[in-house]
């Protein structure tokens, strides 16, 4: 599935307007239960455009894990 920035778009804008349905780039028409429902698929559709662009410009996201330890020292 290809993510264009219109879909972001209109995401966005269904937030920002309080709006439950959107009509994506291909036409189709998505209901959702709630704002929060809004946030997370655009979050994820962010993600997938984000790996997307990654994958066709030849580069990879680097991912960086950060460890503490807070226990006793022995």
């Amino acid at each position: 599935m290809a993510v264009s920035q219109s879909d972001l778009d209109a995401l966005t804008s269904a937030i920002a307007n309080g709006e439950k349905s959107v009509r994506m780039s291909d036409g189709r028409w998505v209901e959702y239960h709630s704002p929060g429902d809004l946030i997370k698929a655009r979050d994820y559709l962010i993600g997938i455009k984000t790996r997307e662009d990654a994958a066709a410009a030849g580069t990879s996201r680097v991912r960086a894990v950060k460890l503490y330890h807070g226990g006793r020292g022995y």
